[in-house]
């Protein structure tokens, strides 16, 4: 009977996991054009989405200050991911969206998640790697995009 391993190894596992995934898909994404990009812009660019958002909105969803939004904002605009205007519906409210270099980092990301799964497939096969995602599912929130990353690994960089 094979023992268990401590308890301690599985979150490292985990992370680790994610790490390699995050790490791979940043290496790719610089190889296609997107040198400057950084995970934690990766969850602003989704949480920002296709029809925009504002600072305080982005600030809550990520579980981050307006002032660190705000802070993480300028910086993808001087990068040209995101860009500010204002609201048509309220002359107040400025809304951030995502640029055409914004879009097409999302697209890329996408497409390079998928090809790094194909290569954990690859190498751990198509029903080993579904059955850990299924199990995963079975462990872990409904909601995906709920994770509070930034907020969790404390604030943002």
């Amino acid at each position: 009977m094979p023992t268990d391993p401590p308890g301690f190894e599985l979150p490292l596992r985990l992370l680790l996991g994610f790490r390699v995934l995050i790490d791979d898909l940043h290496a790719e994404l610089s190889r296609q054009g997107h040198p400057d990009l950084r995970p934690m812009h990766g969850f602003v660019l989704q949480a920002i989405g296709r029809g925009g958002t504002t600072a305080a909105d982005l600030g809550r969803i990520l579980g981050i200050s307006k002032q660190a939004a705000g802070k993480t904002i300028d910086t993808l605009q001087n990068l040209g991911y995101v860009e500010r205007g204002h609201d048509p519906g309220d002359a107040r409210r400025k809304v951030v969206r995502l640029t055409p270099r914004g879009i097409d980092s999302l697209i890329r990301s996408a497409q390079i998640f998928d090809e790094l799964r194909a290569r954990w497939a690859a190498v751990i096969g198509a029903e080993r790697l579904r059955a850990l995602e299924t199990d995963l599912r079975a462990l872990t929130p409904g909601d995906l995009f709920r994770l509070d990353m930034p907020g969790w690994f404390g604030g943002h960089h």
